[in-house]
């Protein structure tokens, strides 16, 4: 079985989004590529956590406490990402996934 990579993965979760939001599938269709989608959310949310405790132990102080640092965008990201979550409500990327 070959390894799965986190870019290829979500490019592929993104396909399966785009062809059920397209609609015209079959019922059988659209589960085998939901439960594929799942799938691979899963994989990419382990993925994150993944990287998430890296970077915890990145950040480890000398006496082996983590110090939470805030995550900052430059003025001009915050500006296009505020902009872009006002043109679409629904795409909150802090939503929790339901798995």
């Amino acid at each position: 079985m070959s390894e799965k990579s986190f870019e290829k993965s979500l490019a592929e979760l993104e396909k399966i989004v785009e062809k059920m939001e397209e609609g015209g599938l079959s019922l059988n269709e659209s589960l085998s590529l939901f439960e594929k989608g799942v799938k691979l959310a899963r994989f990419l949310r382990e993925e994150l956590d993944k990287a998430e405790k890296k970077i915890a132990i990145l950040l480890k102080d000398e006496k082996g406490g983590t110090k939470e640092e805030p995550f900052s965008l430059s003025d001009e990201d915050e500006e296009t990402e505020a902009s872009e979550s006002e043109d679409n409500p629904s795409s909150g990327g802090d939503e929790e996934l339901p798995f």
